[in-house]
């Protein structure tokens, strides 16, 4: 047995002996999606239920089912109280309860751009244990990260703690991805399958809004396609160009498959050069094994990947992300929905950012033109919730019924091309809006 074996027999324990090293009360966080380790955070609410915390505040990022079914319940959620930077099915699922129930408000949502959130919890915040998935420790001591670069690494380098979850279904990717067996507090073992993400099957109306963007997207582009239906089109379009590259906040099966394809060959990208840079990955199965000890995939932190001057040193860059409203303005709203939190700004504005100061690059906000079963407009005369994309930084946006450019053009023929694009039979009270706004 070698130094580092000893060293990780040492620090092997069980999730609940692990739990126990928790401080009764401060700040604790967890690794993003599929970085989340299952049996710690079990151990974590049964303590919680036997008293052995006073009150833990949990910041985090996009939780999982399983997280749902331990943490995420008023009676654990008291003790270990969610402080989440993304608002997903599982908390809205407990806001409802508390307001129907009558809790107290449990849950604490937290704004930030996911630029932002590394920093934020690292020297803003301060966390005091941090606990994570990673893979199995290779023969020089070393874990990888793998699915998920996210805030780990600023965190762990900021926090008192770390207690990791080996799982051998993680699988190892490069970049800023390796954890050292000398860093790690206490360990325990789990060997569950990783969470996957199942993406809904695009529609013809995801194909027509590609269609509208496709055209604009050239060989040797550098891009980055959010969640849904019209990035996963896009990706499925675009296997026919050349030597495009990825620097990407996601890494789903769409530009895995579009990898696979051949047009990818990052050999034009001005960072990491014939490398695929992502964040997070979420996704099939399929897609972990394909990032499984993969040299042209790398793995960084939010802090770099989603730095908007990180983004925009690539030329041709090209972002596609989803809104669920804009204003005649040009203002979008991208995670509020009927004045509640949906979702969050993630990487959209980071992204919007990059690519538009990239040389070439164009940022693209798509999504169907109408919401509700055809029967609300997502183009609306003003936002009646929060900014997440200011006007003065939205270029492109597309429907199913066009794509218009917003740089450079007057507010009032901003209002005539975005009604442009809106469903027609909402068109006329569009303009009308206009009018009375003095827009047009």
């Amino acid at each position: 047995m070698n130094a580092h074996q000893s060293m990780y027999e040492q620090k092997r324990m069980s999730a609940q002996q692990a739990a126990a090293l928790l401080p009764e009360r401060g700040n604790i966080s967890a690794a993003f999606f599929a970085g989340m380790p299952v049996a710690l955070l079990e151990a974590v609410s049964q303590a919680a239920s036997l008293g052995q915390y006073e009150e833990l505040s949990f910041y985090y990022m996009h939780s999982t089912p399983h997280m749902a079914d331990t943490l995420l319940n008023p009676k654990t959620a008291a003790v270990v109280r969610p402080r989440p930077f993304y608002m997903g099915p599982a908390e809205r699922a407990l806001v409802k309860t508390c307001l129907e129930q009558g809790h107290d408000k449990l849950l604490a949502y937290m704004p930030g751009n996911f630029s932002q959130v590394p920093r934020l919890m690292a020297e803003v915040i301060g966390i005091d244990t941090f606990m994570l998935r990673v893979s199995p420790m290779d023969e020089h001591g070393y874990f990888s990260l793998g699915v998920t670069g996210a805030y780990s690494q600023q965190v762990m380098r900021h926090c008192r703690q770390i207690i990791v979850e080996v799982n051998e279904h993680m699988p190892r990717t490069f970049g800023d991805s390796l954890l050292h067996i000398s860093d790690v507090t206490a360990l325990t073992e789990c060997h569950q399958p990783l969470d996957a993400l199942t993406l809904r099957a695009p529609t013809d109306t995801d194909r027509a809004i590609g269609q509208h963007i496709l055209g604009l997207i050239d060989d040797r582009a550098c891009v980055q396609f959010g969640i849904g239906g019209v990035p996963n089109v896009i990706a499925q379009m675009l296997t026919s160009h050349k030597d495009l590259g990825v620097h990407s906040e996601l890494l789903a099966d769409g530009l895995m498959e579009l990898m696979k394809s051949g047009a990818v060959t990052n050999r034009y990208k001005k960072t990491n050069p014939y490398k695929t840079v992502f964040n997070v990955a979420m996704g099939s199965q399929d897609l972990y094994d394909f990032i499984d000890d993969n040299p042209s995939i790398e793995c960084f932190g939010a802090d770099y990947v989603n730095d908007p001057y990180v983004i925009a040193q690539n030329d041709q860059m090209i972002s596609v992300n989803a809104f669920i409203e804009i204003d005649l303005l040009g203002q979008v709203d991208a995670e509020v929905l009927m004045n509640r939190q949906f979702s969050a700004p993630g990487g959209q504005l980071d992204f919007v950012r990059g690519a538009t100061l990239s040389k070439g690059g164009k940022s693209f906000l798509a999504s169907t033109a109408t919401a509700a079963h055809g029967k609300v407009s997502r183009i609306v005369p003003r936002l009646s919730s929060v900014t997440t994309d200011p006007r003065a930084e939205v270029q492109y946006v597309a429907t199913e019924f066009g794509l218009c450019n917003l740089q450079g053009k007057s507010t009032s023929e901003r209002a005539r091309a975005l009604i442009g694009i809106a469903a027609p039979e909402f068109q006329a009270e569009l303009t009308a809006q206009a009018k009375n706004q003095g827009l047009i």
